[in-house]
């Protein structure tokens, strides 16, 4: 491989990843306060984690129209759209007078993020070489990360000044606006290649969203094996997005802390985004997930150990810093998997598959969060995901292909 084929990061690394940490950074501005803003709206523990959770049931209503319009529009413009979609169904979250009204609000957003993301990994599928890959999706999950390190810390900053916890539906507009501007002003990056590759990432994903049936009954097989487990693992990741701040509410933690305590676990995230993909172009793609999920399962479990003694808080810091590790060591594993088990010629049938796979283990979390609390306790919800954890790690183990892929 010539240096000429290498990603050259340095000319598209302002325009391809900035628009994602400023859209992340609103993102992560509300994320933690939403069981609380629902709260403020009458919402119960149980209620309030389902509000959390339409964003995960959003983000995975957006997958499969979000690969048509990214085929038809391309990855700028979809992008700006997603973006002022965001911004509207904020506006509804801001007015909104009743749970139901907010968990609506929240439903859009997540549709609109889905679109938003998708749209990057399209230039991503791209242009990006196989031998780079996994360090270059890492490093776009880096950048989610960096929003949601940033994102929570900012917002504990201003609500510990005196604001309502309904600031963070502003600062996720501000971000989302920030995003729009420099994806209107700075030069697309698309444009800066002289492949002649086009449109080819945006086709690519638009082809995603054809056959998806006849695709799932294809490779039902690896999809009821390597993408069970992979499931878990999106499961847990987006377990952890939920029940900390639910479990912050649970044990009386004011919301600034809330705030303080997501943004230091967003920093340990973030910090290991591209030790993950190194790990996962040298080693192989199972050193990286496996001890990922133990770790995982070591925090939920510390989590809902400590929920009812007097240690709770010390529980919470604990059990959030091994899931911000966990999850750090995981970074860009499950598009990283997708891509090596697609078929190299003809990759986008499997991959709107795998997306959907995934997705829909992220949209179970969040939804038998609050069924659990609803019937028994959040402390049930933490064990639960710490047997998802350990199922998710036997899966992975059986399953798995070894080695380094390409090799």
């Amino acid at each position: 491989m010539t240096d000429a084929e290498r990603f050259p990061f340095k000319k598209v690394a302002v325009a391809a990843y900035l628009p994602t940490v400023l859209f992340a950074i609103g993102e992560g501005a509300i994320i933690p306060y939403i069981p609380v803003i629902a709260g403020d709206l009458g919402a119960s523990l149980a209620v309030a984690g389902l509000v959390a959770a339409m964003m995960v049931v959003g983000e995975l209503l957006g997958s499969v129209p979000g690969g048509m319009l990214v085929g038809r529009l391309g990855e700028r413009a979809t992008m700006i759209y997603a973006g002022l979609a965001t911004i509207l169904a904020l506006s509804l979250a801001w007015f909104a007078t009743e749970p139901w009204m907010l968990g609506l609000a929240i439903l859009v957003t997540g549709v609109a993020t889905a679109i938003f993301a998708l749209a990057r990994h399209a230039f991503m599928t791209t242009y990006v070489p196989y031998r780079y890959r996994a360090r270059a999706l890492s490093a776009l999950g880096g950048t989610f990360r960096l929003g949601l390190f940033i994102g929570p810390l900012l917002a504990s900053g201003i609500i510990a000044l005196g604001a309502p916890v309904q600031v963070t539906i502003w600062l996720f507009v501000g971000g989302c606006l920030a995003a729009v501007v420099v994806l209107l002003f700075l030069p697309d990056p698309q444009t800066t290649f002289e492949s002649g590759k086009g449109h080819e990432g945006a086709e690519t994903v638009e082809r995603e969203t054809v056959r998806l049936g006849d695709t799932l009954r294809r490779y039902a097989k690896t999809l009821g094996t390597v993408g069970v487990g992979a499931a878990m693992l999106a499961l847990a990741r987006k377990g952890r997005d939920v029940i900390i701040p639910l479990w912050a509410v649970s044990i009386g933690v004011d919301a600034a802390t809330t705030g303080l305590i997501v943004g230091i676990a967003g920093a340990v995230d973030f910090l290991l985004f591209f030790v993950s993909g190194l790990v996962m172009d040298r080693f192989g793609r199972l050193w990286a997930v496996v001890p990922s999920l133990i770790l995982m399962a070591a925090g939920f479990a510390t989590l809902a150990a400590t929920h009812d003694g007097s240690a709770a808080l010390v529980g919470l810091l604990v059990g959030a810093g091994l899931l911000a590790v966990a999850n750090g060591m995981s970074s860009g594993i499950l598009m990283t998997l997708g891509a090596d088990l697609a078929d190299r010629l003809n990759p986008a049938p499997f991959l709107g598959a795998w997306r959907l796979t995934t997705n829909a283990g992220g949209a179970i979390a969040p939804l038998g969060i609050a069924a659990l609390i609803q019937a028994s306790s959040i402390v049930t919800a933490g064990f639960a995901l710490v047997a998802t954890c350990a199922v998710g790690v036997v899966v992975l183990v059986k399953t798995l292909p070894r080695g380094r892929p390409g090799a």
